[in-house]
């Protein structure tokens, strides 16, 4: 890539991939904030993530292939124009939905506008106002739409990029090239993740309501930020990054390297001849759509041949469904286990966890290029770092923290510990003189530092002050030691104290970067390895059929699958306005969440063992025969088998 065209193509691929980056990251960055506003549970918010991988698995195999034959930069700049589109779609339902309603069981009492009644005497009645528009009306499908969309548009980007750079790199270079294109895809997250940090701080409807009325704090599980901002943002850099695509050639000039055909002798040890491939296109060449549909099925079945190549698909099958599984819930398992905002969870990854991601990415290719490691010594280096990233997942294992003491679902209200899933234990002989909702979640916090599903439930009888300074009094059960129940006060909010958590937050997130800067060590090896093992010209579509597999089997199903588990936890669901269940307000958070990252990695790791094995029976199987393979049989149109 040493004409002009070559660093403008890979500035350009890298601004692509820092802004489809920077998106995607804002879309894992939102997670409990679209939870929260349109009052759904995590599996369904699963299934919004994963219509990203519906949108690319609808067309990435085709866009793979034909996109290869075509103008691949015009064809990667359409893909960016879809994407924006779809980031602005998902943003639509803020501009045509009504204001967020907080879900509160305190009430105007009738003869103040001040004074408020936390303890009702007779069974309030329940608003229905609006109730047949919002059963109507199912707002989160346009942020499902908007995704499949941006899914779409990412299609072209990857196989297309990557296998331009390495047609036209020198092969000492490209490897380096796509680590740094690589990077640039992990420094993007960085972006989405603080873009999501100040988002959250924000309230939904700002501009359009009074903060002093806004009783909740970022902090309060009912909170949600003004998600929809950095869509508009993160929508406007993607529109950018399709404008440099539009002037850029189909093809540039060969390096001298590429024009030797001949193998290297590493290479030759795999080489096998493909029978079925009759006739070779290159992306110079003229495109002949007849030609090129006759030779897709030969083509991918010469590809599905190589069983390298499948059990490089099935190892990285295995470890995406960790790492999206993780990547997807580790804000939100941040927010709950550890009690922070959901604007300091999105800022630590993204200050912390993502440039040590990018660090690790940016290093592999960086040792690649330094000791010139082959095939085997690439599979043996991606090995070695998966397998001491593992173990050092375990020490996760130790990290945990109790639950918060809410009464009547964590703890009793005498203080014993212990999870309840059963609602009617909310009540007590200290609120039955309250005809309090059990479905309302409003939480307070007492002096004895437990928490309170709502001011009712905690006994109270009286409150005074306004909008977040309000303090409810003469609570009858909150209780301390040395004093009668009934003489304490409430506050609003959840109570943050919580013994052992913040010691070790920060070792948290030590092991945190050590583990995923070691991981991300052997990215790049891993990434050079699959385009290495097979023909040229098949480099697009294997990309393409990696990226489909990966998609279909691991971005899709695990969002949903992770989600589902861990809506098990959940100890206290929201109430929607009109009824039925909403969010989830608390997590058992001893249970499964800490649990899921270490058995994937343990299972990642088997299968790289695996695929390791298999490349040493191949390597040894050939080197008798080495000896007897003339220079001259070695020719392009044979495949490097790992």
């Amino acid at each position: 890539m040493q004409t002009a065209g070559g660093p403008m193509f890979l500035a350009a691929l890298s601004f692509a991939y820092f802004a489809k980056a920077l998106s995607g990251s804002y879309m894992k960055s939102t997670i409990t904030q679209l939870e929260r506003r349109f009052d759904i549970p995590s599996y369904l918010i699963g299934i919004i993530d994963g219509s990203f991988e519906i949108g690319n698995l609808l067309v990435i195999a085709f866009v793979s292939y034909f996109g290869a034959k075509l103008h691949r930069p015009k064809i990667i700049a359409i893909g960016c124009v879809v994407m924006s589109f779809g980031t602005f779609l998902i943003a639509m339902p803020h501009f045509i939905i009504g204001r967020y309603k907080i879900e509160t069981s305190v009430r105007q009492s009738v003869n103040s506008t001040n004074n408020l009644s936390p303890c009702p005497e007779s069974s309030p009645e329940s608003t229905r106002a609006g109730c047949e528009r919002e059963s109507g009306v199912s707002m989160w499908i346009y942020v499902f739409l908007g995704n499949v969309l941006r899914g779409i548009g990412e299609t072209p980007v990857q196989p297309l990029g990557i296998s331009y750079i390495d047609d036209y790199a020198q092969s000492e270079n490209a490897a380096l090239y796509i680590g740094c294109v690589q990077t640039i895809s992990v420094i993007g997250p960085v972006f989405g993740y603080l873009l999501g940090s100040l988002c959250a701080k924000i309230y939904v409807d700002i501009g359009y309501v009074d903060m002093e009325t806004v009783t909740i704090a970022p902090d309060d599980s009912r909170w949600v930020g003004a998600w929809w901002l950095g869509y508009l943002i993160a929508g406007t850099i993607t529109l950018m990054s399709a404008v440099p695509f539009w002037f850029l050639p189909k093809s540039l000039p060969m390096p001298l390297d590429k024009h030797d055909t001949s193998c290297t002798p590493e290479q030759t040890r795999f080489i096998k001849d493909s029978p079925t491939m009759e006739h070779k296109f290159r992306p110079e060449e003229p495109a002949n759509l007849h030609q090129m549909a006759k030779d897709f099925l030969p083509t991918l079945k010469s590809l599905l041949g190589n069983p390298v190549y499948i059990i490089y698909l099935c190892v990285t099958i295995v470890q995406f469904n960790s790492l999206i599984g993780m990547v997807t819930y580790k804000p939100k398992y941040i927010e709950q286990h550890y009690g922070q905002t959901a604007s300091k969870a999105n800022f630590l990854m993204g200050m912390i966890n993502i440039p040590a991601v990018a660090l690790g990415m940016f290093s592999g290719g960086v040792i690649m290029k330094r000791y010139k490691l082959g095939i085997m010594g690439a599979a043996k280096f991606a090995f070695g770092t998966s397998l001491l990233g593992y173990f050092l997942s375990l020490f996760f294992l130790a990290m945990g923290c109790e639950n918060s003491k809410v009464a009547g679902i964590t703890v009793s209200y005498t203080g014993v510990q212990g999870s309840s899933y059963q609602e009617p234990s909310l009540f007590s002989d200290c609120n039955s003189g309250c005809l309090c909702s059990r479905r309302e979640w409003d939480p307070v916090c007492g002096e004895n530092g437990i928490t309170y599903a709502s001011p009712c439930l905690a006994g109270c009888v009286s409150a005074t002050g306004s909008g977040r300074n309000t303090i409810f009094n003469n609570c009858r059960c909150v209780a301390l030691a040395d004093t009668q129940p009934g003489n304490l006060t409430a506050a609003l909010g959840q109570c943050t104290s919580r013994d052992g958590c913040d010691r070790i937050f920060p070792y948290f997130l030590a092991l945190s970067v050590l583990s995923s800067f070691i991981i991300s060590l052997g990215g790049t090896p891993g990434f050079v390895l699959l385009v290495r093992c097979i023909k040229p010209e098949l480099k697009s579509l294997a990309l393409g059929i990696h990226t489909l597999a990966t998609r279909t089997l691991a971005g899709i199903p695990a969002p949903i699958y992770f989600g589902a588990i861990i809506d098990t936890t959940c100890l206290k669901w929201g109430s929607k306005m009109c009824g039925g269940r909403g969010a989830c307000r608390i997590y058992d958070t001893s249970g499964v969440f800490k649990t899921q990252r270490v058995h994937f990695e343990m299972r990642q790791n088997v299968c790289k063992h695996a695929e390791l094995e298999t490349l040493r029976k191949e390597e040894n199987s050939s080197v008798h025969c080495e000896q007897f393979i003339p220079a001259s049989d070695c020719n392009p149109d044979r495949e490097t088998r790992l």
